[in-house]
């Protein structure tokens, strides 16, 4: 038995002892999940299309987190595989956050037909791809928890239609609440759980100085004037309610789509 007090039977948290796959691992939401999570002692399999900033996400993980680092473009299907295979090896991962997401925004007249597919493509066929993977290993030990990124953009967010357009995203973000609502019935007597997560305006690398521009420009429908409570929300935020869905503590919650939006 390991006497090392770091090591994964020794570090205590939420998640000790415990697999998670994290997907979108290097950036904003997705790092933040990745932190919070080692900070509960979980193991983790870190993904992303980009080795630098996995590596920065890697150098921000709680002392003593295993971890495995895996790069990979997680809407192609020969990628997802051998990602997987590397995970099994690392061990059984029991907890997966379908993190990847995004879109190209614009109004329905000037999107074309490869602006619409590379939206579904980041935040449906990912998450497919992911789920599909990891649902045998997870049924057969009859334990799981997936949670999938959403947004409160599903029911039409006013900034984002208003200042460029984004049907194109609000679709695919309308069609993970879909996916977890059927998934949940499908895997009811498994052992897994599946749930969503709807950020509001949050306050990443990428959107942040974007959203900011918006109440700089004094814009009636800038997130800060709309959303109730008049800020940014943090990805810690988000890592905190997606810590949540993934714990012992949501065991008879599934199906759900949590919304982290500030009250909007």
């Amino acid at each position: 038995m390991s006497t090392n007090p770091n090591s994964p039977s020794h570090r205590e948290g939420r998640l000790a002892g415990r697999t998670a796959l994290i997907t979108g691992a290097g950036l904003g939401i997705g790092r933040a999940c990745a932190v919070r999570f080692s900070e509960e002692g979980a193991r983790l399999v870190l993904t992303d299309i980009d080795p630098i900033n996995l590596a920065k996400t890697r150098a921000l993980l709680a002392p003593g987190c295993e971890v495995l680092v895996h790069v990979a473009d997680v809407t192609e299907e020969t990628q997802v595989a051998e990602l997987f295979s590397h995970a099994d090896a690392f061990g059984p991962v029991e907890i997966l956050v379908n993190n990847v997401g995004g879109g190209r925004p614009g109004r329905i007249w000037d999107l074309s037909v490869e602006d619409w597919d590379h939206t579904m493509r980041l935040s449906l066929r990912s998450m497919f791809l992911c789920t599909r993977a990891i649902l045998p290993g997870m049924i057969e030990r009859g334990y799981g928890r997936i949670a999938c990124l959403s947004s409160g953009a599903r029911n039409g967010t006013v900034w984002n239609a208003l200042h460029m357009g984004a049907c194109a995203y609000s679709t695919a973000k309308a069609g993970v609440t879909g996916f977890v609502r059927d998934l949940a019935i499908e895997l009811a007597d498994s052992g897994v759980t599946i749930n969503a997560v709807a950020p509001g305006p949050i306050d990443t690398e990428l959107a942040g100085p974007f959203l900011r521009a918006m109440e700089e420009q004094g814009l009636d429908y800038s997130p800060f004037r709309m959303v109730p409570m008049h800020r940014l929300g943090t990805p810690r935020e988000v890592a905190d309610a997606l810590l949540y869905v993934c714990s012992q503590e949501a065991s008879y919650v599934t199906g759900t789509t949590l919304d982290v939006s500030g009250g909007r």
